[in-house]
Order: structure tokens, then sequence, then C-alpha cells
């Protein structure tokens, strides 16, 4: 006689974390960055992760603030850029969390830097003690307005990006907007990249910022200066960028639904974006992959041209290129397709524009198709001209 059995499982994990906008961070009297999730106070030793050009700019100011509400913290410097985004950055943290006796919950580590930085630490922490909170500072404007609302933290792996990952969102990120005043304009103008991207999947107001005020954005750092109380197009881009990111990932967070709006301009442009490390950064191959995806959408009879005009004269306005020789390489596109299509369970999952904050998914895109797009991506290369795009692929 033989018998069977069968037991089912079912578990839902309530997450809740927190986006704190905040202003003068590493003045001693803000108290957000020695606080811990919840608010509380703690006399134990946090790790504070710092990248190199972090360190070398704010480092001085972070140590003080430390020093002078006498918390006790070590420090771990790394070097910063997407070739440093790999395992070996997550085990020195984890072994820097082991060596000061990092607790299960109650000394969270605090991240200060890029999203580079941002994604190693939160490897680290999710996978150390099997879960550990962590706090994170953003320092870039892409990693304020895309990576302090994601749940994902991840390494780059055999020369695929992200191919190695978690979903464990920090129960704390505090975003100060004056961070990203010294950074350089090519910092800026990448992060404006995924901003645009909100833009142009739901946010026809964002994209009136981009479209009015691109070359301001990026020379005054998103600062305002002048602005009564520092409010003007450079908080509003900000706040509805997070905003726009938070709404999309709240309803989908752990992405059990393949089709997200958010992965537009991140289908080729993966792929590409680790071909071409360290010439290009994440925002500027999102910008092109945008103007690939809408030179698809015009060729299709979906989104008129001189909505994509608007798009092409708002992006270089950003000071964006539109386009890159891989870009113009019909089997680099097919290439990246293919691997992308791997990440969405083999479905092309491809984000369309019917217009300015209007979508479509599609699952049909031929080769014939990137052969056509990749023409006219090459002659972006070489003209400052929109062009006339007309439906069905008519010039």
């Amino acid at each position: 006689m033989s018998s069977t059995g069968k037991w089912v499982m079912t578990a839902a994990r309530k997450v809740d974390y927190e986006i704190i906008e905040t202003f003068d961070l590493f003045n001693p009297e803000n108290p957000e960055m020695g606080l811990l999730p919840g608010e509380k106070s703690s006399a134990l030793t946090r790790l504070v992760v710092m990248d190199h050009t972090v360190d070398e700019i704010v480092g001085e100011r972070v140590r003080n603030y430390f020093s002078v509400n006498r918390l006790s913290v070590e420090y771990l410097t790394l070097p910063g850029g997407d070739e440093n985004k790999n395992l070996d950055q997550v085990l020195r943290i984890a072994s820097r969390l082991s060596e000061i006796g990092t607790h299960r919950v109650g000394t969270p580590p605090i991240a200060i830097g890029g999203g580079v930085l941002q994604d190693v630490v939160g490897m680290a922490a999710s996978l150390y003690r099997r879960g550990i909170p962590y706090v994170r500072v953003p320092t870039t404007l892409l990693a304020q307005i895309d990576g302090s609302v994601s749940a994902k933290n991840g390494v780059n792996y055999e020369g695929f990006r992200n191919r190695l990952g978690t979903f464990m969102p920090p129960p704390r990120t505090l975003i100060d907007r004056s961070l990203i005043a010294s950074l350089p304009e090519r910092q800026i103008r990448s992060g404006l990249g995924e901003a645009l991207k909100m833009a142009l999947i739901k946010d026809p107001v964002l994209f009136g910022l981009l479209e009015q005020h691109g070359p301001r954005l990026v020379s005054d750092r998103l600062q305002d200066s002048g602005a009564e109380n520092n409010a003007g197009p450079g908080r509003e881009v900000m706040h509805r960028a997070i905003s726009g990111m938070a709404e999309e990932l709240q309803k989908n967070l752990w992405e059990t639904d393949l089709q997200r709006i958010v992965d537009y301009g991140h289908t080729f442009s993966p792929t590409i974006e680790m071909q071409a490390l360290p010439a290009l950064l994440h925002g500027e191959v999102v910008a092109m992959d945008c103007v690939l995806s809408g030179v698809l959408a015009v060729h299709r009879g979906m989104l008129p041209p001189s909505e994509f005009g608007r798009i092409l004269t708002t992006t270089r306005g950003m000071g964006l290129a539109p386009s890159h020789p891989m870009f113009a390489d019909p089997s680099v596109l097919r290439q990246s397709l293919s691997d992308t299509m791997r990440h969405r369970d083999n479905q092309q999952h491809l984000t369309l524009l019917k217009g300015i904050g209007q979508t479509v998914f599609v699952n049909d895109l031929t080769g014939l198709e990137l052969e056509r797009a990749a023409v006219v991506m090459e002659e972006l290369l070489e003209s400052d001209e929109a062009g006339l795009l007309s439906p069905q692929g008519g010039r």
C-alpha cells in the first residue's frame, strides 16, 4: 500500500519602504542620515559605503556628520562605474559587514553614491544573513529619480547587465537634490534620459517640462537657481519622474507581470550598454533606445511624425545623442532583442508609443522592421535634422 502527500504553502509578505526628500543632508543638524528605518536611533556600529568619487567630493562632510553626532560608524570606499558592478564588490561589502559585527536588523549599512554603488550594496544586504535592511543615499540624478524607487539590486555577470540580482528594497531612501549640484553636466544628461522615458510612457506634462527647459535643467543641475523656495522646473521634473516610477512599480513590484511600460527604453539598451562600456552612460543608451522605439512606432503608423520630431528635438535639447553606431547595426539590434526576450519569458513585450504619454505592447516586431529602423538611426548619426518619417516606413 502506498500513500502520497501534498502540501501547499501560501504566504504573503507586506513591504513598506520610504523615499524621503530632504535638504542639506550632511549638515550635522539634519537628523535624517543618522536615523534607522522607522526613525529610530541606535548606538551600535554601522557601515557607511561610498564610491571613490563621492568620497573625494563629500567624504569629509560625511565623516564630520557622524563625528559631530557621535554615531559609531566604519567606512568602506569602493570604485564606481559599471565595470566594477560585480560579485567581487558584493563580497568585499559582505566581508566588511562581518568584520564590524553587523546585526540582522539593528545596524543597517548606509550606501552613499550612484546607481552602481546602490546596486552592489543592496545586493550584499539582500544576501548577508539572508537579508538585512539598509539605507540608500543616492548622489546622482539617475539614482535619485530611477533607482531610488526600485526594489531591484543586481550585478553584471559574464558580460550581461544585471544578470545576477535580487528584489530587496531598502526601508529608507534619502533624496537630497542639492547633492547633484556639483555633478558634471554629462551625469545630469544621463539622469534626464530616464526622466525622458517616464515622460514618454505616461506623463505629457513632464515631457513638456523637458521640452521647454531641457538646456536649463542641465546647466542648472535641476537646482532652480533664483526660484522662490527653490521650487521650479527642476523640482517638478524630479517629483514627477519619481511619482510616475513609484506608481508603476507599486502595482507590479516583483515583476510578476512581464509587460511593464517602464521597460520602455530598456529593450535594446542593456546589451548595447554592456558592449559599449565604459563609453556610454546608462541614461544615454536609454535615450537612444527611446528614439529607436519611436522610429519603430512611426514606421508602423502609430506615432505621428510630428510627435517623433518633438521627441528628437527634446532629446537633443538635453544634450543627449539620439543614436550610436550600434543602434545602426541590425545584427546588434537583433541580438539585443533576442537576449531581452529571454528576460521576458521569450516574449517581446515591446512598448511602443501611440503618442506622447500613450503606449501599447507588441509581440510581432520583425527583422525587416529593425533593418529599416537601423537605416534611420544611421542617418541620425550624420544629421541634426529629424527628417520626415512617414507611416509604414516611407521617407
